[in-house]
Formats: C-alpha cells, sequence, structure tokens
C-alpha cells in the first residue's frame, strides 16, 4: 500500500505533463517534447536511473508520444486551413531522412555537445521572437529547392536528436521566411509526426534498454510513461488549437517565445551543471 501512495507525486507529474504537452503540441506544433523530455529526465533520475540512460529513455519516451500527439493537432490545424500541403510535400523527404540518421548519431554520441547547441540556438531564437514581434520577416519569401532542403534538413536531424517536434526549431525557421504564424504552427505538427515516428522506431531497433532502467521500459521507451501522457497530449492537443486561433501572429509569437527562452535556459543550466 505504501509503494502506491509513493507513485503518487509520479502520477500527478505525468498527468500534468501530459496536458501541459498537449496544449503546447497544439498552440505552438512543437510536440510536447520539450516538456516532457525534462520531466521525464529528472522523474528517471529519482528512481536511481544515471543521468545518460534517463536522457536516453526521456527522449526516446518523448518521440513516442509526439506520435499519436501530432496527429491530433495535425487534424486541428488541418480543419483550420493551417497547413501548407505544398511545402510539406518538398520538406518530407529530407525531415524523414534526417530523422533517421539524427537518431543514429544521439544513440552513439556521447556527451552535452548537441544538447548545448540546441541550448543556445533556442535562446537566441526567442530573443528574436520577443523583440521582433510584430516586425516584418527577414526575408520575404522562403529560399529556392536547395536552401529549403538544407532548411528541412536541420530542422529533422536537429530536432529528433533531443526528442522534440519540429516546432521549436521550424516555427521561427519559417517566421522568419514570412510564412504566417498560424500556417508555421500548423506546418510545424506536420513536421512532428514526420520527425518522431522515424526516430522512434530507428531508437527501438537500435537501441537497447539500459540495465538501470526502471520497470516497463521497452528498448528506450517507457511504456508506463507513454501510455499515462498519451490520452492527455491527444485530448488537450485541440484546446491548444483553440487558444492559438484566438491569438493574433505578434502574440502567438511572444508566447512561442517564452516557452522556447525557459527551454534554452533549462537546457543551458544542465549542461553547464553537469
Amino acid at each position: 500500500m505504501s509503494e502506491i501512495i509513493n507513485q503518487w507525486p509520479i502520477i500527478v507529474a505525468l498527468i500534468a505533463t501530459g496536458i501541459f504537452a498537449g496544449i503546447l503540441a497544439g498552440l505552438f506544433g512543437v510536440g510536447g517534447g520539450i516538456v516532457i523530455v525534462p520531466v521525464l529526465y529528472f522523474l528517471l533520475q529519482g528512481f536511481g536511473v544515471s543521468p545518460e540512460s534517463a536522457m536516453m529513455i526521456a527522449t526516446a519516451t518523448s518521440l513516442a508520444t509526439i506520435v499519436p500527439t501530432s496527429l491530433s493537432s495535425i487534424r486541428s490545424h488541418h480543419s483550420k486551413g493551417n497547413i501548407d500541403l505544398a511545402l510539406i510535400k518538398y520538406w518530407a523527404p529530407f525531415i524523414l531522412v534526417m530523422a533517421v540518421v539524427g537518431s543514429i548519431i544521439a544513440h552513439t554520441v556521447r556527451g552535452n555537445a548537441l544538447v548545448l547547441m540546441f541550448a543556445c540556438i533556442a535562446i537566441l531564437v526567442s530573443l528574436n521572437m520577443l523583440f521582433r514581434a510584430g516586425a516584418p520577416a527577414l526575408v520575404k519569401q522562403l529560399p529556392g529547392k536547395f536552401g529549403q532542403g538544407v532548411m528541412a534538413s536541420i530542422v529533422g536531424g536537429l530536432s529528433v536528436m533531443i526528442g522534440i517536434g519540429g516546432g521549436t526549431i521550424g516555427v521561427p525557421m519559417l517566421n522568419a521566411f514570412n510564412v504566417r504564424a498560424h500556417v508555421a504552427v500548423g506546418t510545424a505538427a506536420v513536421f512532428g509526426l514526420l520527425i518522431a515516428l522515424p526516430g522512434v522506431i530507428t531508437l527501438l531497433s537500435i537501441g537497447t534498454t539500459p540495465t538501470d532502467a526502471p520497470l516497463g521500459t521497452w528498448g528506450l521507451v517507457n511504456l508506463p510513461a507513454f501510455f499515462l501522457i498519451i490520452p492527455l497530449t491527444i485530448l488537450f492537443a485541440p484546446i491548444g488549437v483553440k487558444i492559438g486561433s484566438k491569438l493574433d501572429q505578434k502574440q502567438l509569437k511572444r508566447a512561442f517565445a517564452v516557452v522556447l527562452m525557459i527551454t534554452g535556459i533549462r537546457m543551458l543550466i544542465q549542461t553547464l551543471g553537469a
């Protein structure tokens, strides 16, 4: 009985994570990974899991949750006409390939270099969005096919390595090239699916369960966390879409910038303190 009682703080934390991740997925097209990864990372260490194993499990589990969450978010955004299908058609192959490559790199590379890199990028992007909210885009339109291929590869490869959807990098990137905020968010929701599905399949294929992983971990995915978070992210993603549709582009950019800033600072402190 005492063991069940001791689990309640963890269950409550996962429930809150699912709700918040779902709202973020719909509001920003980020797949919720920026919330799920840090929560799972610290919770797993509370079970005696090493920091390295905790990050691997948190990343893979986050990617697994992004798959159904993105589907829910995509459905809502599609109904509002917020998805650029022509852009998706061209970007998809690059994102899919780099999601596989990025997963392999994330599984083989050790250290905090990639986390530190993303933390710096997230902070810089958030500062740009905060101070340029409502300002004209940096470029009037997207580059040619080669430039878009590079952009798609960056979104797919870097996002999958740290267990997040495509919105964290994709949304500000599209905004900079004069893509409307709501369309950027809706399109990024599709990025999340294209990143997470091949990413988690690759990690399940090449990854082995760490010796210090908690019970219920299959490969690198923790199934209890997955099944507890998923229903809530699916339920609350459409709510995030509704909230986003009521905000103008300036408000949406600023709100997204705050989320990015918090995430970047958290990752930077975690990396420098390691």
